[in-house]
């Protein structure tokens, strides 16, 4: 074999072996999605899953504790008995909320 030709097998080797490794970091998650659901209103500053408004990036983007347009992924059934200072009911919600003065 050339070296041309088993330095190409080396790179798909390792481009193969890479892109399972990051399917396999993945598959966690989506095991655990099921059994998880969105809850707006919880998370802490800076804490957040993702979503926190307008001009935001996403993860770890909530700019204060408990705000409503910020979630945080919590186990199913959980959100609506999570504290919130922010919320409207006093407890998470499964949408983003006008927080409360």
């Amino acid at each position: 074999m050339s070296t041309s030709t088993t330095r190409a097998l080396s790179a798909a080797t390792l481009a193969l072996a890479l892109g399972s490794a990051l399917s396999m970091a993945a598959l966690p998650m989506s095991a655990h999605a099921d059994d998880m659901e969105k809850c707006f209103g919880v998370a802490m500053k800076g804490k957040n899953d993702c979503a926190a408004g307008a001009g935001t990036t996403c993860a770890g983007t909530a700019a204060k504790d408990n705000q409503g347009n910020a979630w945080k992924l919590v186990p199913k059934g959980t959100c609506d008995k999570t504290a919130s200072s922010t919320s409207p009911t006093g407890f998470g919600q499964p949408q983003a909320f006008k927080e409360k003065a």
